[in-house]
């Protein structure tokens, strides 16, 4: 009787083992999540995790152990990027005239708003022209917004480049007045004038262990590439540019999406994540969608002119951010990862987010840990199986003594 209770108790214990990890067993990385008092909470993804999870997250879950219950966190990844909101504001041209100083556009406003943009659009291709921007609420008495603002159009066989978007601190006039200096009357398309917000992301400075410089003299082009330790998310690059001339010439960002070795070292295979114009009219400022990489590389090109003078630059990424829904307060909860197939999940909460609260205290992840429970099971080759060998032998030697036996009686 007592050994039949032992067994019955080791059985029952081994169910329970086996159903914890039955939801966590196909992961090969966890971290353990501290300070769950709530609950809905905030976690950051930590910098050296992104180079262990799959590309698109799929495989990131938060799992509560409590007793035999395993308890599988619903959660929504957030990415922290800038947002910028235009909006356009109706208005009407109501006089165009010109004098020694130049030619004069003024707009009306439809009705009384903030505007800080406008943006300008010419029949010519090629111009370097200033511009002042005036405003009033009687067209009477003018008041600077701008003054001497350049604005630029080159288009050639090297560069389609233009500069013709008047940026100013938030205004408020009944009327604008534009003066271009030129000397042939400007050809004015369009005129847009908008009001533009932005909702500043969440970012990390991202620190790079090399920066190697080349001036290619042959394809006159300037080639920079950057090396990481980890793979974190870029979204923002600025270059320390500076030149005694002014400038404007094409630039391409890269981002390196895999490596092969070969004999000759590491090979990188590159996407392009920006395709534009760096000048000395604009901030060397460039904003793009969110990368995970180790390594970027810049292009610029110089064609016949002397390359720029360019002493470092500084990246920043957007954070990711789960935000997750503790159902228990006693459980001890991990997040997972490290799943080569996993599919992403398909939570709820995702058509509530108007329900959670704004207001979310962040819990810690501690450091990488290998999951103790994680499985692999491995299909053996048939040759490899003995039963399956000897079974075919058997069959092989029948049907040997059959054919013989069958011969001898013929």
């Amino acid at each position: 009787m007592k050994l039949k209770l032992k067994i019955k108790l080791l059985l029952a214990l081994s169910v329970c083992i086996t159903s914890t990890q039955a939801q966590t067993n196909t992961y090969q990385l966890k971290r353990p999540i501290t300070g769950v008092t709530a609950n809905w909470h905030k976690l950051k993804i930590p910098d050296d995790l992104y180079q262990k999870v799959n590309a698109g997250f799929e495989d990131l879950r938060i799992f509560g152990i409590q007793g035999k219950d395993t308890l599988e966190v619903p959660y929504l990844l957030k990415q922290r990027a800038e947002k910028i909101i235009s909006k356009e504001v109706d208005f009407r041209p109501v006089n165009e005239s010109e004098t020694a100083d130049g030619y004069f556009y003024t707009f009306q406003l439809n009705s009384a708003a903030i505007i800080n943009q406008i943006a300008l659009s010419f029949k010519e291709t090629n111009f370097n022209w200033l511009v002042t921007l005036e405003g009033s609420n009687a067209n009477t008495e003018w008041f600077t917004v701008l003054k001497d603002y350049r604005i630029l159009s080159i288009k050639n066989n090297q560069t389609d480049y233009q500069f013709t978007k008047l940026s100013f601190p938030n205004s408020n006039y009944q009327y604008y007045r534009l003066r271009i200096k030129s000397p042939k009357k400007p050809g004015l398309l369009e005129a847009l004038i908008n009001k533009t917000d932005t909702i500043k992301g969440v970012y990390d400075n991202v620190k790079y262990q090399s920066y190697e410089l080349k001036n290619d003299a042959k394809d006159k082009q300037t080639i920079i590439e950057v090396g990481l330790k980890n793979a974190v998310p870029i979204a923002f690059l600025k270059l320390n540019a500076q030149s005694d001339f002014d400038f404007y010439r094409p630039i391409r960002i890269e981002y390196a999406t895999d490596s092969i070795k070969t004999e000759k070292g590491v090979q990188y295979n590159f996407a392009t994540v920006y395709d534009g114009t760096i000048s000395s009219l604009e901030k060397p400022e460039f904003n793009f969608s969110n990368v995970i990489t180790n390594k970027l590389k810049i292009t610029i090109a110089n064609h016949d002119n002397k390359p720029l003078r360019l002493s470092g630059l500084e990246l920043k990424g957007n954070v990711y951010e789960l935000i997750a829904r503790f159902d228990d307060l006693k459980a001890n909860y991990a997040l997972y990862y490290g799943k080569a197939n996993a599919i992403s999940p398909n939570y709820e909460i995702q058509n509530f987010e108007n329900k959670i609260p704004l207001n979310l205290t962040s819990v810690d992840v501690g450091e990488e840990q290998k999951n103790s429970s994680y499985t692999v099971k491995i299909e053996k080759p048939l040759f490899e199986n003995k039963l399956w060998l000897w079974s075919l032998m058997a069959v092989i030697i029948g049907l040997l003594g059959f054919f013989s036996f069958k011969m001898l009686k013929n």
